[in-house]
């Protein structure tokens, strides 16, 4: 449960980060951020520790009682947006890809699948979002420092930066909990943030 979602919120009430529950409850402590619950109310600590637990909330338990479980924050002083820059990263490698091998095409757990250079470092290719695939142990072995065509393998597609935001893929999987929805409605999203015209 403490390791579950949360999403957190800019001043603005939008969207700008996924947290665990763990780290909620730290940022909500600390003052940081309050919880806004399914009316748009807010609650610090102590007020959100008041409430009663009911059996349909999630709860964790503390030295003595037991606290819901915060599924949205809004932080109290962050008026940005998250970079629109996307990290090069090994998690964003494997999410561009979606764990899949790119040259055999099959899924594999994150653990299973390593990263290749399309054109081996040893022959001048460069750690970039062009040159560097999600890989399968043994067509990595297979293709070695070779490019992809001397040794028979085709790439399924050709690797690109991605586009995406920090949250896309939490959207990608679905509103995970029903009190993120009236933050990651995108109806409502475009509406509040549609440039206005004269």
């Amino acid at each position: 449960m403490l390791s579950s979602n949360v999403l957190v919120l800019n001043h603005s009430y939008l969207p700008v980060h996924v947290t665990s529950v763990r780290r909620a409850l730290i940022m909500l402590y600390q003052g940081i951020a309050k919880v806004v619950d399914e009316q748009y109310k807010t609650f610090d600590f102590d007020s959100w520790a008041d409430l009663s637990v009911e059996v349909h909330h999630e709860s964790i338990g503390l030295v003595d009682r037991l606290i819901r479980v915060p599924r949205v924050l809004v932080l109290g002083a962050y008026d940005r947006m998250p970079r629109k820059n996307v990290r090069f990263s090994r998690y964003n490698i494997y999410l561009r890809d979606r764990n899949t091998c790119q040259y055999c095409g099959k899924g594999f757990p994150r653990y299973e699948l390593n990263l290749d250079h399309v054109i081996p470092r040893s022959r001048g290719g460069r750690t970039t979002w062009e040159n560097v695939v999600c890989s399968c142990i043994d067509c990595n072995r297979r293709k070695g420092g070779s490019l992809p065509e001397e040794v028979g393998m085709r790439l399924l597609k050709k690797p690109v930066k991605p586009h995406w935001g920090p949250l896309s893929d939490f959207l990608s999987k679905g509103i995970q909990y029903q009190q993120w929805r009236p933050f990651l409605n995108v109806a409502d999203f475009s509406y509040w943030n549609l440039e206005l015209k004269n």
